[in-house]
């Protein structure tokens, strides 16, 4: 192993939570390496280039906080398209040099601890090998796609892409489309590509329960002066609230408000758009059901006048509800339900005639009826969560695959490293809040406090840190405690439980506390010479 092959830290992927801990790597004086199996920055931005891939987090909150990031770069739309998220990692690449540590089209297969050394040795799917000090999972949570077992998908003999392996410059005009999933990902293909199709089905297992995005253009003189009054207020504010937005969940119960003020305080999230309605909402959204069927009921409402085929509006804004609204994320639309009134759309609810099986031309539902199409689009999601650190084959102290450590369920403490995986931390991953926030807000937070406790060990002459396992029981018990109290569990099938893959263990996969409860417990524990750790001191040569 020569030193060039040796570095402080090995971080693993270049999206929001790579960059972030390479840039703050560098300011402490330390080596690092970034291995990304994409050919460029960006991370999900990267691979989701699917037609109308957008953030679900308006501006400014979507973008890093650093203002000699902020200060030379804005945004042209209230919620920025994938392009433009690429466009943002190249001018971070063009003012930081990001590329000079990142090897592209490089697929990590293995990371391997040894304690002899106190030193992970990381393998390249190219057969290179490495070596770091720490090791810096910042994969997302979206970075393995998942496609379902379907009967027959080899013998389709048109095009077929997941929605997360998209060529680019894709011309759909004149073809016979078929989508697969109406989560997030699909949502937006639909309502981007129908305009253009020249025949348009959709397979639908459950309703999206979508809030409009409320999209316009953001003028640049404008911004400017917003960027000297708010962008400071606003960055400051995300880590106060409970998803790192700049608003808050209204801590008043719906039960205690009278029915006036909570068809005003309906309305009026309504109509500022976005998660307004989601996370600006009643706090007892989340845990009662008789509020969360009231707040259903008035978004049943909304959706049912912009549809008005009656078949139609059961199939999409049903009477009873597919699940309880919020527990799983909203998708943003911008004209989703106008679409189904299309002459050249179908519907299909595949909860009553399911796939039977994709055939040569097309896809075969029970009913009997044969789909034919020319191009299928696989929407059908990620492994969420645990998928892009399960992939990898990644070994602690006692040699068991992380993979198998995990197929009975995710344990970790604060949400950032596991008992028995020393010097390993992840960002945005399994029982932090990831997901359930702003992505920059949580990534931030959580990459900050890591590059703290790298600082500390540095300092104090500390060669390893790993969570103890009473540590790490009591804190899972805590993820799964809070995730209880809430109507979570309650739908069917739900990448925050893990429910949408076939096989995998339902339990919930991320910290749902809050942004500032969350930032409180990783606190404490550095503030009591982190807490929770068993910290090894570095050997003194003679």
């Amino acid at each position: 192993m020569s030193e060039r092959d040796t570095y402080d830290v090995v971080i693993i992927g270049a999206g929001f939570s790579g960059v972030h801990q390479l840039l703050k790597i560098r300011k402490l004086g330390l080596t690092a390496k970034v291995f990304e199996a994409g050919e460029d920055l960006g991370g999900t931005w990267l691979w989701n280039r699917y037609p109308g891939a957008r953030v679900d987090s308006p501006m400014p909150l979507y973008q890093f906080s650093d203002p000699e990031i902020w200060r030379d770069w804005t945004f042209t739309e209230k919620y920025p398209g994938g392009k433009e998220i690429q466009a943002y990692f190249q001018y971070m690449d063009k003012k930081f040099d990001i590329k000079r540590d990142v090897s592209f089209n490089s697929r990590v297969v293995s990371a391997h601890w040894d304690d002899s050394l106190d030193r992970w040795t990381v393998t390249v799917d190219d057969g290179r090998v490495f070596q770091g000090q720490f090791l810096s999972l910042c994969t997302g949570v979206g970075s393995k796609y998942y496609i379902p077992r379907f009967k027959g998908l080899d013998a389709f003999k048109g095009e077929m892409h997941h929605s997360s392996r998209w060529p680019e410059d894709y011309d759909f005009k004149k073809k016979r489309v078929g989508v697969i999933g109406t989560g997030a990902t699909g949502v937006q293909i639909i309502q981007e590509i129908a305009p253009d199709v020249a025949h348009l089905t959709v397979f639908q297992r459950t309703p999206n329960l979508t809030l409009p995005m409320r999209q316009r253009k953001l003028i640049a003189d404008e911004e400017e002066k917003v960027k000297k009054d708010l962008y400071e207020i606003s960055f400051k504010r995300r880590h106060q609230t409970f998803a790192g937005l700049d608003f808050d969940i209204n801590p008043k119960l719906m039960r205690d408000a009278t029915p006036e003020e909570r068809a005003l305080a309906f309305e009026e999230q309504w109509e500022k758009g976005g998660f307004h309605f989601w996370m600006g909402s009643f706090a007892d959204l989340f845990f009662d059901q008789k509020s969360n069927d009231e707040a259903y009921a008035f978004w049943r409402k909304k959706v049912r006048e912009r549809v008005p085929n009656p078949e139609l509006q059961e199939k999409l804004a049903p009477m009873q509800p597919p699940h309880p609204f919020g527990v799983k994320r909203p998708c943003l639309e911008q004209r989703y339900y106008e679409v189904y009134s299309q002459p050249n759309v179908t519907l299909v609810d595949i909860s009553k005639d399911a796939i039977e099986e994709i055939t040569p031309n097309g896809l075969k539902t029970s009913d009997g009826v044969e789909h034919e199409l020319d191009v299928l689009v696989l929407a059908t999601g990620f492994d969420m969560v645990t998928g892009g650190i399960t992939s990898i084959d990644i070994r602690g102290q006692d040699g068991i695959p992380m993979k198998e450590r995990w197929a009975d369920g995710v344990r970790s403490y604060l949400g950032v490293a596991s008992a028995t995986y020393p010097n390993m931390f992840w960002i945005y991953g399994p029982q932090s809040p990831s997901s359930f926030t702003n992505g920059p807000s949580s990534i931030e937070l959580t990459s900050d406090w890591i590059i703290d406790c790298m600082k500390f060990m540095k300092e104090n002459n500390i060669s390893s840190i790993v969570p103890t396992a009473e540590a790490q029981h009591a804190y899972s018990e805590l993820v799964d405690q809070l995730g209880a109290v809430g109507l979570w569990s309650r739908a069917k099938t739900s990448w925050y439980m893990g429910s949408n893959v076939e096989g995998k263990k339902t339990q919930m996969l991320q910290f749902s506390g809050s942004i500032p409860a969350y930032a409180k417990l990783c606190n404490d524990s550095a503030e009591k010479g982190y807490d929770g750790f068993h910290l090894k001191m570095a050997s003194v040569q003679a």
